[in-house]
């Protein structure tokens, strides 16, 4: 009897423990902000915003920003992985700037590393609605963990907008945790994780540019596993930055001196031959706008390279072509590029191997842009949530007192 009296008290607290939180995260759902977002639209003008513009193609650093080692006593994926594994696997297969993004916590075992950058991944919900927050200053505790409308996603981001240099959305695929609508109404981040090794969100990206927004790619393994060859280098960012210092690389990033690479992996690939092959990858040697002309250069001769633009219509492909250009027309907001190459460039027929997917080009007003905070908060409709919201709470937690209380104090029935 005494067990199982026990039993029930423990029982019974973590009843209350968890009708607690559920209402702390009520609280904190009624006190939310509501925004009024600007009208998408398109990028304008008779200039062309060209993020590559002067670049020198011998200083690609390439670069991670997602992965998972040991955090929170091993409670997290990514338990089993050891920041020497890490950085020596990283190292063989010639990463420049390899970063940990463990959940809600900044890792700084490389702190005194030239290429170090402190980041770290953002969210804890029960949908993915994640982010990578790049030169990271301190951590977020707040987060919607149970559903996220596009009014919480904004507020998560403008909270977040302080204390980082790079706000970046992560896999807005996985599990939908953004729509198309989303990317395109949002405002105040600055890259898209467009590409990792488990999703692929570049209608997503296209959303965002189509809407306007001047917001550019992020691609990561989003790893868990540093012993699995299918995990790792499958998908990097390229920086262009002058040293492999991490405020460099920061800045680059931001001005969209990057671009994306989906790497080719054969079938049962070791790590021995993923850092051979690592070697042979080509290289973007230029990006540049002549007047109103995108002119591309590779390293080596590709299966095609397709220029892409509004609402991610393919506007050109040109085949088996080391150089390709495309004239803007009246029509055109953006263009961005993707570069298919072969398997093996000495054997056209093999196939389509890495992929690269390089920032866009647009039309701007003279301006440098920024995606900066435009969504307002609407007082009017704020405050209508909030009182409806919380006095609801309160009269919910009134009634339930009020019967509990006549429930204790009713006695039986006299008898007669």
């Amino acid at each position: 009897m005494h067990l199982y009296n026990m039993g029930r008290k423990i029982l019974k607290a973590f009843g209350w423990f968890i009708l607690l939180l559920l209402v702390v995260e009520l609280v904190l759902y009624f006190l939310a902000p509501v925004y009024d977002f600007p009208s998408p639209k398109p990028f304008t003008g008779d200039r062309f915003y060209n993020p590559y513009q002067g670049m020198d193609s011998s200083q690609w650093k390439k670069a991670n920003f997602h992965f998972h080692t040991k955090a929170w006593g091993g409670l997290t994926s990514g338990r089993h992985n050891t920041h020497e594994a890490f950085y020596q696997t990283y190292k063989a297969l010639g990463y420049d700037a390899p970063q940990i993004s463990n959940y809600q916590s900044i890792d700084k075992t490389f702190a005194d590393s030239s290429f170090y950058i402190p980041v770290y991944e953002h969210g804890f919900g029960v949908r993915k609605k994640h982010q990578i927050l790049i030169g990271a200053r301190k951590i977020l505790w707040l987060d919607y963990s149970l559903v996220q409308n596009i009014h919480h996603k904004q507020h998560i981001i403008n909270r977040l907008r302080p204390g980082n240099e790079i706000v970046a959305i992560a896999h807005p695929d996985w599990e939908r945790g953004y729509s198309f609508d989303d990317m395109a109404r949002l405002t105040n981040y600055d890259l898209v994780e467009a590409l990792d090794a488990n999703w692929r969100s570049i209608p997503h990206w296209d959303a965002a540019l189509s809407a306007g927004r001047p917001v550019f790619l992020l691609a990561d393994d989003d790893a868990h596993d540093i012993a699995d060859p299918y995990e790792i280098q499958r998908i990097c960012t390229y920086i262009n930055a002058k040293e492999n210092k991490g405020d460099q690389l920061v800045k680059a990033l931001k001005e969209g001196k990057a671009f994306g690479a989906e790497i080719y992996m054969g079938e049962e690939e070791t790590f021995a031959q993923k850092a051979s092959h690592a070697k042979e990858i080509p290289v973007v040697e230029s990006v540049e706008m002549r007047c109103d002309t995108l002119h591309v250069a590779v390293s080596e001769r590709p299966l095609k390279i397709t220029f892409i633009g509004q609402n991610g219509e393919i506007r050109k492909v040109v085949r088996l072509q080391d150089q390709a250009w495309y004239k803007f027309a009246p029509e055109d907001t953006y263009i961005r590029t993707e570069i298919q190459f072969l398997k093996y460039h000495q054997y056209p027929h093999v196939g389509p191997g890495t992929l690269f997917y390089l920032n866009p080009v647009f039309r701007y007003d003279g301006e440098k842009p920024h995606n900066t905070l435009q969504a307002e908060i609407n007082l009017p409709r704020t405050w209508i949530q909030r009182i409806l919201g919380l006095g609801s709470l309160i009269a919910l937690t009134a009634a339930l007192f009020f019967l509990k209380r006549t429930k204790t104090q009713k006695t039986p029935d006299s008898k007669v």
